[in-house]
């Protein structure tokens, strides 16, 4: 089954990355916007927004955030009770992103609402920030009837003379690419791995590099379905977008991949593929490689919040 973009829409951005990206998409969907921080510093003027407090913490933990994030449930339960579709733009890389997407998911699966999150994971050398954001990963997965993976580690492996400022913007770029065709694309209800090419290629390297950065991610027979958006398409040879199409058509099969055309000045490849299996990111996880039936696991995710109880040390 396809995802049911239903209006009305608010799109909620968590931390930096994410209210950047939540800001574009608000303007291209024309819909509401949501920030959720706890840094004042991504809160802006002229957004709804709810500042996520941990008093007088200045570096507090991914724990930490995430029980502060629970006391402002009711809050954002109220903010998303008006709408049918809830759009989640996050950094799992980031702490802020980590932290608080498994507490809005699990708000927006509880309150029964459509949920499609868009996700984007962290580089190899951020090791402090792998294990969290694969358990984050896990959770956003669970609660989504929807979730578009973008991996930056995977496109850096593929262009490695790409600095990290530069693989954000291809990032951001691709979601926005995927955002922009909602309302007019399948999106199937089910994991997807996003992936794209650095600019300046032919179209044909294009579609090699994306297709080496989903093979990073997942193996060949886990993919079911693909999205090709050639974007620039309507300033590029018909000739080359029939021999991209045959290419892709021949490795994925033909019933298995769909094009569609994206308007731009810049002219690459942008996939979109459904998986069905595992992925490298449940190994952020050592015991995510276990089945779901055999793990015991807790109805939440770890936080920590400080009651204040008076307890004195006995000695």
């Amino acid at each position: 089954m396809s995802f049911q973009v239903k209006e009305p829409i608010l799109v909620i951005g968590l931390g930096g990355a994410g209210s950047k990206l939540a800001i574009q998409a608000k303007d291209v969907l024309n819909s509401d916007c949501l920030i959720i921080s706890n840094d004042q510093k991504d809160i802006q003027s002229g957004n709804d927004s709810i500042k996520v407090s941990t008093d007088s913490v200045i570096n507090p933990s991914v724990q930490l955030i995430r029980g502060a994030a629970y006391k402002e449930a009711d809050q954002i339960r109220s903010k998303i009770s008006k709408y049918s579709t809830i759009i989640l733009m996050t950094n799992l890389a980031g702490k802020t992103g980590s932290a608080i997407s498994p507490v809005v998911s699990e708000i927006c699966k509880e309150s029964d609402k459509g949920l499609i999150s868009f996700a984007i994971m962290p580089f190899k050398y951020e090791k402090d920030r792998i294990f969290n954001s694969g358990i984050s990963l896990k959770r956003v997965r669970a609660n989504s009837e929807c979730t578009i993976v973008l991996d930056n580690d995977s496109l850096l492996e593929s262009n490695p003379d790409l600095s990290p400022n530069t693989c954000y913007s291809i990032a951001n770029n691709a979601i926005m690419h995927v955002v922009s065709s909602l309302h007019s694309s399948e999106i199937p209800n089910q994991t997807n791995i996003l992936t794209t090419s650095k600019n300046g290629q032919n179209m044909e390297e294009s579609l090699r590099d994306s297709l080496k950065m989903l093979y990073d991610n997942t193996t060949p027979n886990a993919v079911k379905r693909s999205m090709l958006y050639v974007v620039g398409g309507n300033n590029i040879p018909v000739g080359v977008i029939n021999s991209i199409t045959n290419l892709t058509n021949g490795i994925l099969g033909e019933s298995s991949s769909q094009v569609d055309m994206v308007s731009s000045n810049e002219s690459k490849i942008v996939m979109l593929s459904s998986i069905q299996g595992m992925t490298k990111f449940e190994k952020y996880d050592p015991l995510g490689v276990i089945p779901q039936e055999n793990t015991l696991d807790w109805a939440q995710p770890d936080c920590s919040i400080d009651y204040k109880l008076d307890l004195y040390q006995l000695e």
